[in-house]
C-alpha cells in the first residue's frame, strides 16, 4: 500500500503504541539492539524508498548519507569538537546529510535510472576515502567513541545513575529503545504527510511517466533534486540512531555492502511502503545477527572465529536474502507488502481490489417513486 493510502484506525494505532513500548519491560538486550538497529534501518529505508519508490530514482549511495549523519553526530557533539549539546548535533547533523545530498542534487536532476545508481556509487568510494584519511574529525580506520545523547538532564546511555521503571532496570538498550520509536515515528507522520502533499502527488506523476508530468506542469529537475535531498536526509537520521546504538563508529561499517542492504531492503519489502520498508529493513538487519547467536545450532554455517572454512552466519544470510530477492522479484514484484494484502483480500469477507460487490447497488425505490408504481396496461 503506497504512502498515501496507509491508513490505521485511531484505536490500532494506540495499539500499536502500546504494544511497542513493552519490549522493554520483557526482552533482555540482545532482541533490544536487533530492534534498534532494526528502527534505524527502517527509517533510512523509507528514504530509500520515497526515492526509489515514489519518484522513480536509483541509489547506491545512501551509506554515504548514513555516514555523514553518524559522523555528523559524532564530530559537532564530541570532543574533539565544538562540543554542541546533543540535540542540536542531531538536529544539525540531519540537516549536514541533506545540504549533502542538495550538492550532489544537480547530478540526480539531470540523470535518472541506472546511470544516477553509478553516479551515486561514486559518494561511496569518496566518502570512504574522506572518513579515511580526515584524522582529525573521523577518527581515521579505528573511528570515534560516540558521545551519548541528553534531553533535560536525561541521558539515553548508561550514566551511573540507576534508573528503574515498573521493577525494570534500564539500561542504554532500554533508553535508547524508546528514542529510536520516537524517531521512527517522526519519519512515518512526515513521509505519509509529503506524500499526501501536492509534491508528493508530483514525484508520483514523475515515477509514472515524466513526459506526463512535465505537461502537467511539473517542474522536473526541482522535484527530482527535492527527492533527494529528502532521502538524504532520513539516512543522516538513521546515521544517528546508528551512532548511538554502535556507541562506536568506524569507516568499514558505511561500505557499499550496507547500501546493497538498503536496496535489499525495499525490494524485499515493496517500494513505496513504509510498512515494507519496514519489514524488509527487520528482515535484513535481525538476519545475520539472528544467525551469528544460533550459529552453532544451524546446518552448513560456522561460527565466527571458528575458521573452519565453512560458510559464515553473515555470508549465509547474505545468501538468504539475496535468495529472497530472487524470489520476490519472481513471484511477488510488489514485495512483502503486496503479497500481505493480497493474501488478506482472499480472507473470508474480504474482497479483492476490482471484485464486484455485494452490496445492492442504491437504496431501494420509495412507494411513490415512478419505479415502484405497477406499469398501466392499454387495451
Amino acid at each position: 500500500m503506497p504512502f498515501d493510502r496507509l491508513r490505521l484506525k485511531p484505536a490500532g494505532t494506540v495499539a500499536l503504541a502500546l504494544l511497542l513500548c513493552l519490549p522493554p519491560f520483557y526482552l533482555d538486550a540482545f532482541w533490544l539492539r536487533i530492534g534498534l538497529f532494526s528502527l534505524a534501518a527502517a527509517i533510512g529505508a523509507v528514504g530509500l524508498s520515497l526515492l526509489a519508490g515514489t519518484a522513480g530514482q536509483l541509489s547506491l549511495g545512501h551509506a554515504f548519507f548514513l555516514a555523514v549523519g553518524a559522523y555528523g553526530y559524532t564530530a559537532l557533539a564530541g570532543e574533539p569538537g565544538p562540543g554542541l549539546p546533543p540535540a542540536l548535533a542531531v538536529v544539525l547533523a540531519v540537516l549536514l546529510a541533506g545540504a549533502a545530498g542538495g550538492l550532489f542534487s544537480p547530478v540526480a536532476a539531470r540523470v535518472r535510472g541506472i546511470y544516477l545508481g553509478v553516479a551515486t556509487l561514486a559518494l561511496v568510494f569518496l566518502g570512504h576515502h574522506l572518513l579515511l584519511t580526515a584524522d582529525s574529525v573521523t577518527g581515521g580506520f579505528n573511528g570515534r567513541s560516540v558521545p551519548p545523547l541528553t534531553l533535560g538532564g536525561f541521558a539515553f546511555a548508561e550514566d551511573g545513575r540507576e534508573l528503574v521503571v515498573l521493577g525494570v532496570p534500564f539500561g542504554a538498550e532500554e533508553r535508547l529503545w524508546y528514542l529510536g520509536l520516537a524517531l521512527f515515528g517522526i519519519t512515518c507522520f512526515t513521509a505519509r504527510g509529503l506524500l499526501r502533499s501536492r509534491p508528493g502527488r508530483a514525484l508520483a506523476a514523475l515515477r509514472d511517466s515524466e513526459t506526463a508530468a512535465a505537461v502537467m506542469g511539473v517542474d522536473v529537475a526541482r522535484h527530482r533534486s527535492a527527492a533527494f535531498v529528502v532521502s538524504s536526509m532520513y539516512a543522516g537520521l538513521a546515521g544517528v540512531l546508528l551512532a548511538l546504538a554502535f556507541r562506536r563508529v568506524v569507516p568499514d561499517y558505511f561500505s557499499l555492502a550496507l547500501s546493497v542492504d538498503y536496496l535489499a531492503m525495499i525490494v524485499i519489502g515493496g517500494l513505496g511502503s513504509v510498512a515494507g520498508a519496514t519489514a524488509g529493513a527487520v528482515f535484513v538487519t535481525a538476519l545475520p545477527l539472528l544467525m551469528t547467536r544460533y550459529a552453532d545450532q544451524l546446518p552448513l554455517v560456522a561460527t565466527p572465529g571458528s575458521g573452519d572454512g565453512a560458510v559464515g552466519p553473515t555470508e549465509a544470510a547474505r545468501y538468504l536474502y539475496g535468495a529472497a530477492i530472487v524470489l520476490i522479484l519472481l513471484y511477488a514484484p510488489d514485495g512483502l507488502h503486496g503479497l500481505a494484502r493480497r493474501v488478506r483480500g482472499r480472507l473470508p469477507g474480504r474482497h479483492s481490489p476490482g471484485s464486484p460487490s455485494r452490496e445492492p447497488a442504491g437504496p431501494p425505490p420509495s412507494p411513490s417513486s415512478p419505479a415502484a408504481r405497477p406499469k398501466e396496461h392499454t387495451p
